[in-house]
């Protein structure tokens, strides 16, 4: 039977590039730019690295879907370097197969790396058929917008929350983001806005105004992982060690049955049953420290709050305006480094971005967004739509 990989690996060193519109650097700069900061911080060379994975989603440079600008931009000669995507989980896909190579033990030291130059497609969110200049891209699933819109409908039907209280609460989770973005030195958009700002914005899909949608962004993130053994002969002693990766596939169950309602998102639920179960958390309201998860929208964040259980059903309206999320005064502090609302959505590196913030708080590491003592964290990615996708769950703590 099944075990699980609780503390079987632990995470050597992180890296994550600024993001924003980054017309001054490629794909190669940009994942140069998170590899040379996980390399320092993990204290090895490039040449103790085992094996490597490459997150990419939409990116122009890709060379037949492989692996090869990642090799190539970061020196990774003559090992294996697989390239992994699964939509919008694709950078926790990647932290995915790095720890379980060493969990497996075919590999002692492996590397985890996403990026995305997701400005230079034309990317914008809305349905046009086809992405930008260089690919054409298929969209049988609508515009995301319209798609999330559809989940606040379900959520607002299922609880009988009225129009406003919901806009008032998504509101609340946008201004959350921007008040904590402001304190994160490589976000894109560091900027406060009002709640007044926020329900005052042009309508992208009602609910959801302007500043409910997460921008489009470069970036790229690393992460290198080893075993805790290899890291304490390193002199390692403050040690962050992986407690669960879980993911959860659509089958289109959803849209074959009347059992779905539109008002949660399945995929996360039985992600985050899993990922629990495997890290050995019982209460997660009580025992997370703190969570980064897929705000790619505000309604998909405060859904995201009773699929991962810790709102209660019909809950997280209240709970987010009475500040139980804010990075300030709550209990769990969610999007402490501004989210994807902040950071952008570059697809590849995502996953990995959300673990570099829970690393850094877990060891103390994050300046002015500092948390008092946390120990447990976890990040979350929804890929797709609500109804046919992908949910992706990771559970990072301090090693005893």
């Amino acid at each position: 039977m099944a075990t699980g990989i609780k503390d079987k690996v632990a995470i050597l060193g992180m890296g994550c590039s600024r993001f924003g519109e980054r017309w001054d650097a490629g794909t190669p700069a940009l994942l140069a730019e998170a590899f040379e900061e996980a390399l320092t911080d993990a204290g090895i060379e490039r040449s103790q690295i085992d094996a490597a994975w490459f997150g990419s989603c939409m990116d122009a440079v890709n060379i037949g879907n492989s692996a090869i600008p990642a090799s190539m931009a970061l020196r990774l000669d003559g090992i294996p370097v697989s390239r992994v995507e699964n939509m919008c989980a694709t950078g926790t896909e990647a932290l995915r197969g790095a720890v379980y190579a060493v969990a497996s033990g075919a590999a002692d030291i492996a590397l985890a790396v996403g990026a995305e130059k997701l400005k230079d497609t034309g990317y914008g969110g809305l349905p046009p058929p086809f992405k930008g200049t260089f690919n054409d891209m298929w969209m049988p699933l609508g515009s995301a917008p319209a798609g999330f819109a559809q989940l606040a409908a379900g959520y607002r039907s299922r609880h009988g929350i009225s129009k406003e209280d919901l806009k008032r609460a998504i509101a609340h989770v946008s201004w959350k983001s921007h008040e904590n973005g402001v304190l994160s030195p490589k976000a894109h958009i560091r900027k406060r806005v009002s709640i007044e700002q926020i329900l005052a914005a042009p309508m992208i899909a009602d609910p959801l105004g302007l500043f409910d949608c997460c921008g489009v962004s470069d970036g790229a993130a690393a992460a290198i992982v080893t075993t805790p053994e290899i890291a304490r002969a390193m002199g390692r002693r403050d040690m962050v060690t992986v407690k669960a990766i879980q993911l959860a596939i659509g089958s289109g169950v959803e849209t074959a049955t009347t059992q779905w309602d539109g008002s949660y998102v399945r995929t996360t639920r039985e992600a985050a049953k899993r990922a629990y179960a495997e890290a050995g958390i019982t209460d997660p309201r009580k025992q997370l420290s703190l969570m980064e998860v897929h705000d790619c929208f505000s309604i998909t964040e405060l859904v995201t709050m009773e699929d991962l259980f810790v709102s209660p059903e019909g809950r997280a309206v209240h709970d987010v305006l009475d500040g139980f999320y804010d990075r300030t005064g709550g209990g769990v502090p969610c999007q402490v480094d501004g989210g994807l609302k902040c950071f952008g959505h570059p697809i590849g590196a995502s996953g990995l971005r959300m673990a570099y913030e829970v690393y850094n708080q877990l060891l103390g590491r994050a300046g002015e967004r500092q948390l008092a003592n946390p120990s447990i964290g976890l990040t979350h990615n929804l890929g797709g739509v609500p109804y046919l996708g992908i949910a992706a769950i990771s559970v990072l703590g301090l090693h005893s």
